[in-house]
C-alpha cells in the first residue's frame, strides 16, 4: 500500500494553529515514513531554552536498583517551537486518555 493510500484525514480540532482550519481540515496529511527511524526509548526529559521546547529520549543503562549512578544514553532530541509543543501535549493527552480507557 503506497503511502499516499494510507494518507490520514485530519479532524479540525487538531489543526490549531493553522491559518485557515476550515480548507486544512478538508485536506488530507500524507505520512511520509519513507526515511523514518524507530528508537527504544525508557528514558524521556525535556529541556527548554527562550525560544525551544527540547525531548530528549535515550535509555537507561542500569541493571539493578541499587546503583548509585545511573548512566543514561541518549539518544534523540526532538526540538519544537512553544506552540508545536502544546499541541503534541494535546494530542499525546488525548491518546494516552484513549488508551487508559481501553484498559479499564
Amino acid at each position: 500500500m503506497s503511502n499516499k493510500d494510507q494518507a490520514q484525514e485530519v479532524k479540525a480540532e487538531n489543526l490549531q494553529g493553522i491559518e485557515n482550519p476550515e480548507e486544512a481540515a478538508t485536506g488530507k496529511i500524507v505520512w511520509d515514513d519513507r526515511t523514518m527511524k524507530s528508537e527504544y526509548a525508557n528514558i524521556a526529559n525535556v529541556a527548554t531554552t527562550n525560544d525551544e521546547i527540547m525531548l530528549l529520549f535515550g535509555t537507561s543503562q542500569a541493571w539493578n536498583n541499587a546503583q548509585k549512578d545511573v548512566l543514561v544514553s541518549l539518544t534523540n532530541r526532538i526540538i519544537m517551537t512553544p506552540a508545536t509543543a502544546k499541541r503534541f501535549m494535546a494530542v499525546l493527552s488525548k491518546t494516552l486518555d484513549e488508551f487508559e480507557k481501553k484498559k479499564a
